[in-house]
């Protein structure tokens, strides 16, 4: 499967046009939208339909900029999968996910609450060969956290990914890491960003 994942675009419809155009030229199989879809609320119009364009499948977990309102809105308007708190299943690649943050204009999630959240999504896919947790907050002690001097990270993640140990975890939240790369034991961490990163698994 190969996918290409952004994050923390804002309400920017230039870059979605940019990304939808890469998605296609790059022939994905699924785009995976890792929250802060929107500015506050603000600017959601524009945000989804032009990956649908291109005929691509779209998934999506909300940000700390975004209400549970406002993701299923998008999920119900443009007929696509809000992973908050939910799993799905695409052959053999189970996707499982949360969203908002522990921090930001949206009531935070406490951290056992993240942690709860991504247990109850787990439960559907742990069978899967394959597995992509999909989050808007980064986990803690990693190096997206140190690029951030205000940005903290999750704990809940972290223990998440130690206990059901994904094979990707795509996140974002931190826009001084978008792209960066590292690994919490088996698990490739991978914050998206607004340029997007694509992967195959």
């Amino acid at each position: 499967m190969k996918i290409l994942a952004a994050g923390d675009l804002h309400g920017d419809t230039r870059q979605v046009e940019k990304l939808a155009e890469r998605a296609k030229k790059e022939k994905v199989d699924l785009v995976i939208l890792c929250g802060d879809i929107s500015d506050k609320e603000f600017k959601t119009e524009g945000m989804v339909g032009p990956f649908l364009k291109k005929n691509q499948r779209v998934i999506l977990v909300p940000g700390n900029h975004e209400t549970i309102a406002t993701a299923d809105f998008l999920a119900e308007l443009y007929g696509i999968t809000n992973l908050h708190g939910y799993s799905v299943n695409i052959g053999d690649v189970g996707l499982f996910g949360c969203g908002f943050a522990n921090m930001g204009p949206t009531p935070p999630l406490r951290e056992r609450e993240i942690y709860e959240i991504l247990k109850k999504g787990h439960e559907k896919v742990k069978k899967s060969k394959r597995k992509i947790m999909v989050t808007h907050v980064h986990p803690s002690e990693t190096l997206i956290e140190k690029l951030s001097t205000f940005v903290t990270g999750s704990s809940g993640v972290r223990d998440a990914v130690k206990k059901f140990k994904p094979d990707i975890l795509l996140c974002g939240h931190v826009h001084e890491a978008s792209g960066i790369e590292e690994k919490i034991g088996k698990t490739r961490v991978i914050n998206a960003g607004r340029e997007g990163v694509v992967v195959e698994i």
